[in-house]
């Protein structure tokens, strides 16, 4: 019974040998009968060295060198309004005058009393030199005519405060005010802008601070003027780093001769630092960052009798995954420092469908932007 036991459990073991090799050679055969997956394609570029200077980019917010809103420093009704508004005007040039009819008479009265006490006076001092009066009296005129000047003086700075001066030359803005209007000390008359030269006020990283120096050139671009750079002068770093940022405010100042450039505009500011210098450069789109470090696709032929060939039996370009070290950036194109070498062939599009080893075709009817100076455009 035992004996009997054993070769049927035997025959079970063996049968359920016999079936699992069928099995396994079944799949063998139908991975080996499958397709192999074709070459994918991409976009490639070979690698070179290009003359690179080192720039240090930022976004900068233009600024009057001098900009004031006018108000009025005392309460009354607009009587003229000399200037339409955006004119260029000059420095001590009116532009609005209150009504000052009840000013203007009361320093009259002022000026009549100050000549009465002058009038007094003189008699007085000829009446001294005949010793006719005091001293004291004498003293007392003299004083009474100070004070009447005085208050004269004072009506008269009031009334020139009726009359509101530009105080500097620039252009005006848009003014609303109107003959008849009644404005209160404090109250926005018209904006006044200095136009040329103007700032252009930007920040830059705390370790880029050794890297600046007042006079160094720099220049700007505006969405506003595409296609055209202005330069500028480096005038001013301030001497506070700020704690929450670890950001320094500079400050240039840019030549607007043709008024193109207006206080509140954005501006992107590249500012030269430092020798140029050759680099191996690339797209942009052709670095992959990871957080265990930048990789590229670098593309060779294939190697050995495995290797995948074309319709016509040459051995296809096969990827490899390679890490790289990347320095600054300038438009559309990254310098690397290390891990490729000159003249080898990165893809530029399509790592996504790549891993090592991947056959792969070049198509570079599309490329990707590969510009040092990019520039909108709009189609």
């Amino acid at each position: 019974m035992t004996k009997r036991m054993f070769i049927m459990v035997g025959c079970v073991v063996l049968l359920v040998a016999v079936l699992a090799l069928g099995k396994f050679l079944q799949i063998r055969q139908m991975i080996a009968s499958s397709p192999k997956p074709g070459p994918q394609t991409v976009t490639a570029i070979k690698v070179q060295a290009l003359e690179w200077q080192p720039q240090l980019n930022s976004v900068g917010t233009l600024v009057a060198v001098r900009g004031v809103d006018i108000s009025s420093e005392i309460a009354g009704m607009v009587r003229e309004v000399r200037f339409r508004s955006g004119d260029e005007v000059k420095s001590g040039q009116v532009l609005f005058a209150l009504n000052a009819d009840a000013d203007l008479a009361q320093l009259h009265a002022l000026q009549a009393a100050a000549e009465l006490a002058a009038t007094v006076l003189k008699r007085d001092e000829a009446q001294f030199a005949a010793q006719a009066i005091s001293q004291a009296q004498l003293d007392n005129d003299r004083a009474e005519l100070k004070s009447r000047r005085a208050l004269a003086a004072q009506q008269q700075a009031l009334l020139d405060k009726k009359t509101i001066r530009a105080p500097f030359a620039g252009k005006l803005g848009i003014s609303a005010i109107n003959p008849g209007q009644f404005v209160n000390p404090g109250d926005k008359l018209v904006t006044l802008q200095t136009m040329d030269p103007v700032y252009v006020d930007f920040y830059v990283p705390q370790k880029q601070l050794a890297g600046l120096a007042v006079g160094q050139k720099l220049s700007l671009v505006s969405d506003a003027w595409p296609g055209a750079a202005f330069p500028a002068r480096l005038t001013a770093i301030s001497p506070k780093v700020d704690p929450a940022t670890r950001n320094v405010l500079v400050e240039a100042t840019v030549a607007n001769g043709k008024r193109q450039l207006v206080p509140g505009m954005f501006a992107n500011v590249s500012l030269e630092q430092g020798d140029k210098q050759r680099h191996l450069t690339l797209p942009q789109t052709a670095i992959t960052y990871n957080p265990y470090g930048s990789t590229v696709f670098v593309l060779a032929p294939g190697q050995g009798k495995d290797a995948p060939k074309d319709d016509k039996g040459q051995p296809l370009l096969v990827a490899q995954q390679q890490f790289v070290t990347t320095g600054g950036t300038r438009g559309d194109q990254v310098a690397v420092l290390t891990g490729l070498k000159e003249g080898q062939t990165v893809v530029t599009s399509g790592q996504l469908k790549l891993k090592n080893g991947t056959p792969v075709v070049i198509d570079n009817k599309v490329q990707p932007a590969d510009s040092p100076a990019p520039t909108p455009q709009e189609h």
